[in-house]
């Protein structure tokens, strides 16, 4: 099977440098920021700050979807396509990080319309930076494919990203709820969060422009002609790319209901107004469960690489998302009194959802390559648009199932809670996400390419590059 790779400036022997990792993880610390006040603080302010029910927010998130699912693809063809001086992905950093910004902010402004109206906006605004989403993030997800053919670098890197995306995550975290408090001082709550998304913006932007400077597209297919319907259809019929996005799917699924449940269980469960003050940084109690995740998520990416050289991407994948599911049920049993006991089961399950990040975009760069080798065509874009569309997929069906199950909970924002919404909040945080972390495990049994299968695949391609 020919190949249609040459690797220019980098081997599989040769290291990508300290400053490349750094600047291609400063993208993820873009995405992540945005990413992480959307997929902790979105519904909640769609609910209790823009003003819309939790049904009609579960509806939105996936009615959206159906075009979103479209998009990716879209965006993977079209950057595959792309042929310019900078390569085919860096362009789109450049191009997308101003509009990435603007179109975050516009999402968490509040017009003053009806309710009917204002879900039309919100139907609008989250539409659009779900479509500027994937302007950047496909094609910053399809890089990594392209900085290096070498399968240790490329997990080396993973690891890097998810690093910086969890300190993006942290920062967000941290920081978020007291600029919001910060704003409130002088403004309304709503300009207060529109307020908060403008510093995050410019933040985001910035770093975007950095990834671009400094980083390198070296893995570039040799001259191809284009075959849209071939590639697709190659795609249709990639086995392991179907079992990574379903596995993809269900791990973000198991995040984003927790990461969407999670304010509002501790101010309806909990229910407990406390600061806890750090190094002059002064936390709700909520804020400090989500940077104890988001640590903890950190700890399991810079572990992944070692863990996985010696297990293996797909053995360690499945061990940790079957910890994280045990670890959940076991949450469900705690009361509002354990809080001690909630942050340890907090910091042990994000510790092992951690892990399974960086492994999951390395197995997607294996995938690619795998492609090539049984088909003879390379289409990295299209095939890494699936990462993003199963994290979009994932988020958004996490999110629909997150507004459905707190109106199917009897919830009503800014009232006393039930003791069935308590109950679902429990559900919410335990139980329902861990059978998402279950259906992750049992795509895996599926996947076959291992370490020595990839190794036979990374040889042949080289052979066939060479003759």
């Amino acid at each position: 099977m020919a190949t249609l790779t040459e690797v220019k400036s980098i081997d599989q022997h040769e290291k990508v440098s300290l400053r490349e990792k750094v600047a291609y993880g400063l993208g993820d610390a873009a995405s992540s920021t945005f990413w992480k006040m959307f997929s902790m603080y979105m519904l909640f302010f769609y609910t209790d700050v823009f003003g819309i029910s939790a049904a009609a927010v579960g509806t939105m998130f996936l009615v959206t979807r159906i075009w979103d699912a479209i998009n990716d693809p879209l965006m993977g063809i079209l950057s595959d396509k792309t042929t310019t001086r900078f390569g085919k992905f860096r362009p789109y950093l450049l191009l997308m990080a101003i509009p990435f910004g603007l179109v975050g902010i516009l999402t968490f402004t509040t017009p003053d319309l009806s309710e009917s109206n204002k879900i039309i906006y919100a139907y609008i605004t989250y539409t659009l930076m779900m479509m500027v989403y994937t302007g950047i993030n496909v094609p910053y997800s399809s890089l990594l494919g392209v900085i290096t053919s070498n399968p240790k670098e490329r997990t080396s890197l993973a690891s890097y990203r998810f690093i910086f995306a969890f300190a993006g995550s942290i920062l967000v975290l941290a920081t978020a709820e007291p600029l919001v408090k910060f704003f409130e001082e002088s403004n309304t709550p709503q300009v207060a969060w529109q307020s908060t998304m403008t510093v995050f913006a410019i933040f985001t932007t910035v770093l975007f422009f950095l990834t671009f400077l400094g980083t390198k597209e070296r893995v570039k297919p040799k001259k191809q002609k284009t075959n849209t319907l071939q590639d697709l259809k190659n795609l249709s019929k990639n086995k392991e790319w179907f079992i990574m996005l379903g596995a993809g799917v269900s791990c973000l699924i198991f995040n984003s209901i927790r990461d969407g449940a999670s304010i509002y269980y501790f101010k309806y469960f909990i229910a407990s107004e406390s600061n806890l003050e750090f190094f002059g940084i002064s936390l709700t109690l909520s804020s400090l469960f989500l940077v104890i995740g988001q640590l903890s998520n950190l700890v399991g990416v810079v572990i992944s690489a070692s863990v996985a050289n010696k297990m293996g991407k797909r053995n360690t994948f499945m061990m940790a998302m079957v910890s994280a599911a045990i670890l959940s049920f076991m949450f469900y049993l705690l009361s509002s009194d354990q809080l001690v006991l909630i942050y340890i089961l907090q910091a042990g399950i994000s510790l092992f959802a951690g892990m399974v990040f960086p492994l999951m975009w390395s197995m997607y760069a294996d995938i690619a390559d795998y492609s090539e080798y049984k088909t003879g065509r390379r289409s990295t874009g299209l095939i890494f648009s699936s990462s993003s569309m199963s994290q979009k997929m994932g988020w958004t069906l996490g999110g629909a199932l997150s507004g459905w199950l707190l109106s199917y909970f009897g919830f009503e924002a800014n009232t006393t809670a039930s003791q069935e919404t308590i109950n679902g909040l429990k559900m919410m945080l335990s139980i329902i996400p861990a059978i998402g972390a279950i259906l992750s495990v049992i795509f895996l049994t599926r996947y076959k390419l291992t370490e020595s299968f990839m190794t036979d695949v990374q040889k042949s391609l080289r052979e066939e590059n060479e003759s």
